[in-house]
């Protein structure tokens, strides 16, 4: 690894460390996988609760049960729908606690987690539909939409989908290494392929077939990097890594967004893997999602 004078004593000795072997994510393995990330999740729920201070509370939006996030002070009177990541197959509210909860605490507004439908048994559009069920009813007041990975992708297309039903947007958005083209285009998927340490194709192309079953990957509504973009997309933030397998797709999107009129900030951070937010031992995903939460509360207007 070359030299990076910028990063952290934490993140260089997350690179130098070599990761565990994972199952794969076939309908045989998965229930594997998800054991294994539900043990961690709740062992980082507890820590992300004491350290920030926030408060968990089931409920249900749209008939779609979701994980509510409540601030130490709710000094805000806008809300934050949340997108988790986990390729559609795995993943929940509450194992994507250290980005949530530290985005509630920094900004002070309430968030609200869809615990939407996973492949292969519920593939597109379950999750798809899931999302835009709780948008629907949050919308009536003001709403910034987060998402991280399959989050993110979820997050951008419930904006789009919103626009087409004529449901008014959100005010900001930000996505964390989104992945918003399931056709495994972009040359990230080629170069960074061994550089990132938490990501490789193989799983993304197993969690895509599952999500996708029998219909198109480069459908908008499946991968939302092909949508109908317009100049009245919200200002949104889009953060990645040098490292991220899905550098080339966030950078593609910054540009489809630029393109038709939006306002982009696009984050680079030298180093860094995907979603790099979600290890909040690293002092890199603090000031990343100090700056998120900094744009989300520039433009919501707190």
């Amino acid at each position: 690894m070359q030299s990076n004078p910028s990063l952290s004593q934490e993140a260089r000795a997350f690179l130098e460390t070599v990761p565990e072997p994972r199952p794969r994510r076939t309908s045989k393995d998965l229930h594997v996988r998800r054991k294994q990330l539900s043990q961690r999740g709740k062992a980082n729920a507890t820590r992300m609760i004491e350290t920030t201070g926030v408060s968990l509370c089931n409920t249900s939006i749209g008939g779609v049960p979701c994980l509510q996030v409540s601030p130490p002070t709710q000094s805000v009177d806008w809300s934050i729908l949340y997108g988790f990541g986990g390729g559609f197959v795995e993943g929940s509210a509450l194992e994507d606690l250290p980005i949530i909860a530290t985005l509630s605490e920094m900004t002070g507004a309430k968030l609200i987690a869809p615990c939407y439908r996973l492949a292969p048994e519920h593939p597109w559009p379950a999750a798809s539909d899931d999302i835009f069920a709780v948008y629907h009813q949050l919308a009536r007041r003001p709403l910034a939409v987060v998402g991280e990975s399959a989050g993110g992708n979820l997050a951008l297309g419930v904006i789009l989908r919103a626009r087409e039903n004529g449901i008014m947007l959100p005010k900001a958005a930000a996505l964390l290494s989104p992945w918003c083209d399931l056709s495994k285009s972009g040359t990230s998927f080629k170069t960074d392929e061994r550089r990132d340490p938490t990501l490789n194709v193989q799983e993304s192309t197993d969690a895509a077939a599952h999500y996708i079953g029998r219909n198109i990957a480069v459908d908008p509504r499946i991968s939302p990097i092909y949508g109908a973009f317009s100049d009245d997309f919200p200002p949104c933030i889009l953060t990645t890594g040098t490292r991220d397998l899905l550098l080339g797709q966030a950078t593609r999107l910054a540009a489809r967004l630029r393109k038709n009129g939006t306002s982009v900030d696009l984050r680079v951070w030298d180093d860094m893997w995907h979603v790099f937010e979600w290890y909040d031992e690293l002092p890199e995903a603090r000031r990343s999602l100090l700056e998120i939460a900094t744009f989300l509360s520039r433009n919501m207007g707190a």
